[in-house]
């Protein structure tokens, strides 16, 4: 058993509802689109509660720049490398570099969505993934796709640029799940949603994110019920048959 995970930034679970094949997944996975992040609702603090499975107030990120930890909560990755597990990361906003500690991953690609815009990164990126799934099989991969947000910034949630933005990380997605090999359980979700020009406040708009989660453990066309976005790493450790750490507030949805 293998997880890919993967995070579209900013996606709403109402900017799916038209997209073909994202229906095509909830159908096939089980899914809720009432899951909730942390709060701030906000991309790093979303991603460090993602990954270590606390809160904001325990593991100290509450904006976009890191936070060393007072008090270390172990991460998900850190956790996987204690077991020889090989953790893959794939992204384009460099901020996320901080979500694992050295040592912990055994693949990590970068491009700049900033330098080189965030639709291309995504593809370029998701490309690379693609090469890594074939070649290097590794037990957890994380891919994120960060277009969305950047778009949602500029134009608004939930305008005609951002559903465009969220159909295009759907494209990416769909050339992922063409290539993938039959022993991967696969997670999507997004960190948090958007509402105007912005986020990281608690209303629903941002505090409500899709999780869809496909694989031979969950039953396909099934709801999922009150997940929080710390529930995902206490998940893919148990489907890669791994103790969670001690530290972790999270509870895994299998």
């Amino acid at each position: 058993m293998k997880v890919l995970m993967i995070l579209v930034d900013g996606m709403r679970p109402d900017s799916i509802d038209d997209i073909e094949s994202a229906g095509r997944m909830i159908r096939e996975s089980a899914s809720t689109m009432a899951a909730a992040t942390v709060m701030p609702s906000v991309t790093l603090p979303c991603h460090m509660s993602l990954f270590h499975s606390v809160d904001p107030s325990r593991h100290g990120t509450t904006t976009n720049t890191y936070a060393p930890q007072v008090r270390p909560v172990v991460g998900l990755c850190e956790v996987l490398a204690r077991y020889e597990k090989t953790c893959a990361f794939f992204y384009d906003w460099e901020e996320l570099r901080d979500l694992t500690r050295p040592g912990s991953l055994r693949r990590s690609f970068f491009l700049s969505g900033y330098r080189m815009g965030f639709a291309e990164a995504d593809r370029c990126v998701t490309d690379a993934a693609i090469a890594s799934l074939a070649d290097e099989k590794p037990d957890f991969m994380f891919l994120y796709i960060g277009n969305p947000d950047e778009v949602g910034h500029r134009y608004g949630w939930m305008s005609d640029a951002y559903k465009e933005a969220v159909r295009g990380a759907w494209k990416e997605i769909d050339r992922v799940m063409e290539a993938l090999p039959d022993d991967y359980t696969v997670i999507i979700l997004a960190d948090h949603g958007g509402h105007d020009r912005s986020h990281g406040t608690a209303l629903p708009e941002d505090m409500t994110i899709p999780v869809v989660i496909r694989g031979k453990d969950f039953e396909a066309g099934s709801k999922l019920n009150d997940v929080s976005i710390l529930d995902v790493a206490p998940t893919v450790v148990r489907l890669l048959g791994v103790p969670a750490d001690r530290e972790w507030e999270g509870k895994s949805l299998l």
